[in-house]
C-alpha cells in the first residue's frame, strides 16, 4: 500500500479526487495526511474523509529556509512514501527538495517546458496555443522543471477565457494525477528511473 502526503494551497479540487479515488477496497493507495500553508478550504475534503490535517504558515518563520524545515519535519513525521504537490502554491525550499526526491511530485497546468510558474494558464492563451494541458512532473531545485513523469493534452477552443480553460485542464488533470498515482502505487511507474 503505497501512502501519500498531499500538500495543498486552495480549494483541493486534486485533493478530492485523490481522497474519492482512494476510498475503494481494491485501491493500492491512500492519504495517510494533508497538509497546506493557509487554512485553505480544501482541508474540509480531508476532514470529511477523516484524514488528518496541519498547517504550516510562512509567515510563522522567520525565513524561507525555516519554513521549509518546519515543513520537512510535519512530513517526517507522517513518513509517507511520496508526497504529492496538488495545487500547493509555494516553492519548496532546495534542502526539502533534496530530502523527499525524487517521491515528490506536483501537477502543473500547461505541457512543460512551456508555461512554468503561477500563470500557465494565462501564458498560454497569450501566447495564442491551441493547445496546452497538465503536466506531472517530480519537483527539483527550479520552477516547473523536474523530470516530466506523464502529460495530457488539453485544446483551447475559440473564445476560452483562463478560468474556462483552468477548468477544462483541472478534468484532465485529476484523473492523470489518479492514473500516475495509481501506476506508482502498483510499480508501473519507478521514480527513480526519472532522476538523471
Amino acid at each position: 500500500m503505497l501512502t501519500l502526503l498531499v500538500l495543498i494551497s486552495g480549494s483541493g479540487s486534486n485533493l478530492r479526487a485523490l481522497l474519492e479515488a482512494s476510498d475503494g477496497p481494491e485501491c493500492p493507495f491512500r492519504i495517510i495526511a494533508v497538509g497546506a500553508d493557509n487554512n485553505a478550504t480544501g482541508l474540509e475534503h480531508a476532514h470529511e474523509f477523516e484524514v488528518p490535517t496541519f498547517v504550516v504558515e510562512p509567515q510563522k518563520f522567520a525565513s524561507r529556509e525555516e519554513w521549509g524545515k518546519g515543513l520537512l519535519s510535519l512530513v517526517r513525521e507522517w513518513k509517507p512514501d511520496l508526497v504529492v504537490s496538488a495545487g500547493f502554491m509555494r516553492i519548496i525550499p532546495a534542502g526539502v527538495v533534496t530530502e523527499l526526491t525524487p517521491n515528490l511530485i506536483n501537477t502543473h497546468p500547461a505541457l512543460l517546458p512551456l508555461y512554468p510558474g503561477a500563470h500557465a494558464v494565462r501564458d498560454a492563451l497569450a501566447a495564442g496555443a491551441t493547445e496546452t494541458g497538465a503536466t506531472v512532473h517530480i519537483i527539483d531545485e527550479g520552477v516547473d522543471t523536474g523530470p516530466v513523469i506523464r502529460q495530457c493534452v488539453v485544446a483551447v477552443e475559440p473564445g476560452d477565457t483562463e478560468f474556462i480553460l483552468h477548468e477544462r485542464i483541472k478534468v484532465a488533470e485529476r484523473g492523470m494525477l489518479i492514473d500516475v498515482v495509481h501506476d506508482i502505487a502498483t510499480k508501473k511507474i519507478v521514480l527513480e528511473e526519472f532522476v538523471y
